[in-house]
């Protein structure tokens, strides 16, 4: 069935069964309300649904085959508008619901698919939504910053709270405790003996053996959502460009493309291919130093050296032409604010070549190394079905047989103006998603060449429109962790009323749990390398 037909006959087999779904396109000129007019995009459609069909129509969405992508909520007044996306074939469905502030409760869409797990927890945390028949329904951001009944996402909630002087110590999560003769726990973390982020890993081992991790995040809870009410534009682009530092490039193109696909901004052809080459090279940047954290954490420290020199002479160029090592704010709404000269594209290329021809002389050392050999294939496993259930993102993905990427199936620009391989691997484990990584660097090198040869003279900003109040659009970019979904919608006088990015980290997590079963604590360091997810793109 093609994309272009699939959305009709499975509206039409929910509406036989009496589901009673409004089919829509996001309108920029009404949210809330009857949804009439041209739609944002071929790629994404609204349907409104009731709130007692929530649960079942997710049954429906996995018979036919749609992945579950993100959830999210808003207050609006005396109602919570609840919405989850879908896609498929590259058509990505906005389901939407409303339920009473009263007593908000709704069918776990959870059950169904392991992916809406956390993503549902954060809801009923920062929104007081009850998640009914949920699988898992321990709290989840709420760690001891908030009292019993605050709910942070609430209108009714201000910005700053009511902060304790000192907040209480989050001691008590009901953790999976150790049963039986010889089964022991292993706390780590939340602090590591590093500069990475915090995080809690709980295990339960019998001699080294793994039989269960459960994570905690959510230390580095940043208030994202609830201080980017009220931005301007401009303002939230910088926002975004802060969730995950690593992925700067990514979510603040996926704020900005949002936000003028709800002012229904076209951004000039030069700015496009100017985001995919930064996109490209951020992309390529952080594959070189996961491989050597890779081979670090096995004690392959030369790999290591080599890529994080490589890494390093990277970061260097972005100074030199871009004006800063990771990319922050050249993406603006309307376009972006750096240029390439003729003398930059040049630098490019040898750059380039450069990189290609060091990574040759590396990587047949890597390929031939029994050792590292040893300690990555086979190990840290995930399987296609898991990969699938828990809708696993990126390189993580691709290495599970995953066949997904954004910029080749659901194309914008300058994506739907070039070809390009996607990397695949089914083998699941841990040198699977080293190559794929690997794969990927090529991929991109290949598509910053051709989007440099398509540079032509032209406009870097598009003039910005206000858009009208209740404006909302979806952004959908791949960033070089997997996709990122981001959510916008306008208030009066060009501010933001709601923001929520969907880092690809969210659904990538989960997945860490299942991966790292059966496999030695010694090696859970690698597993973790190898899934590399963002803690701070995790806690907004």
């Amino acid at each position: 069935m093609s994309a272009s037909n699939w959305t009709t006959d499975f509206l039409n087999q929910l509406n036989s069964a009496e589901f009673f779904i409004v089919p829509a396109h996001i309108n920029p000129n009404a949210v809330n309300t009857a949804f009439n007019g041209e739609p944002q995009s071929d790629k994404i459609v609204l349907w409104q649904i009731e709130s007692k069909h929530w649960q079942q129509f997710s049954q429906y969405a996995l018979k036919q085959n749609l992945r579950w992508v993100a959830g999210w909520a808003e207050h609006a007044e005396t109602v919570f508008i609840v919405n989850s996306c879908f896609e498929k074939a590259g058509i990505y469905v906005l389901l939407r619901t409303r339920i009473n502030t009263d007593h908000p409760e709704l069918p776990s869409q959870a059950t169904v698919y392991p992916a809406a797990n956390r993503s549902e927890r954060h809801t009923q945390d920062l929104f007081g939504i009850s998640f009914t028949g949920h699988p898992d329904n321990r709290r989840w951001t709420r760690h001891q910053a908030w009292g019993k009944h605050s709910y942070p996402l609430r209108k009714d909630f201000s910005v700053q709270g009511e902060p304790q002087a000192v907040t209480p110590p989050d001691m008590n999560y009901p953790f999976v405790k150790a049963h039986g003769a010889g089964v022991y726990e292993i706390p780590v973390g939340p602090v590591h003996a590093g500069i990475i982020e915090p995080g809690h890993f709980r295990f339960l081992a019998v001699g080294e053996l793994i039989l269960n991790l459960e994570e905690r995040l959510g230390y580095v809870h940043k208030g994202i959502e609830k201080i980017a009410e009220g931005r301007t534009p401009e303002s939230l682009a910088r926002l975004a460009g802060r969730i995950s530092g690593d992925t700067t490039v990514g979510h603040c193109w996926a704020a900005c493309q949002a936000m003028e696909q709800a002012a229904g901004i076209t951004i000039p052809p030069r700015a496009a291919l100017i985001r995919g080459i930064l996109a490209e090279r951020e992309r390529v940047a952080n594959h070189l130093g996961d491989m050597g954290a890779i081979c670090n954490d096995v004690a392959f420290v030369f790999a290591q050296m080599q890529f994080t020199r490589l890494r390093e002479l990277w970061l260097r160029t972005h100074a030199t032409i871009f004006g800063h090592r990771l990319l922050m704010d050249r993406i603006v709404p309307g376009g972006v604010i750096c240029d390439l000269s003729e003398t930059a594209c040049t630098l490019i290329k040898q750059e380039m070549l450069q990189l290609k021809n060091e990574l040759s002389e590396v990587m047949p050392a890597i390929d031939l190394n029994s050792s590292l050999e040893d300690r990555l294939y086979t190990a840290g496993y995930l399987s296609p079905e898991t990969a699938a259930a828990f809708g696993t993102l990126g390189y993580v993905g691709r290495a599970s047989g995953q066949d997904f990427d954004v910029r080749r199936d659901a194309p914008y620009s300058p994506y739907d103006q070039v070809t390009f391989k996607v990397a695949l691997e089914d083998k699941g484990d841990i040198a699977s998603r080293f190559w794929v990584r690997y794969k990927e660097i090529n991929a991109a090198l290949k598509l910053i060449d051709q989007f440099i040869e398509q540079l032509a003279e032209g406009d870097l900003l598009a003039d910005w429109q206000t858009p009208p109040a209740g404006s909302e659009a979806l952004g959908i970019v791949e960033g070089w962790r997997g996709e990122i979904t981001t959510y916008v919608r306008f208030d009066d006088d060009n501010k933001i009323a709601r923001f929520y990015p969907r880092d690809p980290s969210i659904l990538n997590w989960p997945a860490l749990e299942k991966l790292t079963l059966n496999n030695i604590v010694p090696d859970f360091p690698v597993c973790n390398k190898s899934l590399n997810g963002s803690y701070s793109g995790n806690d907004l």
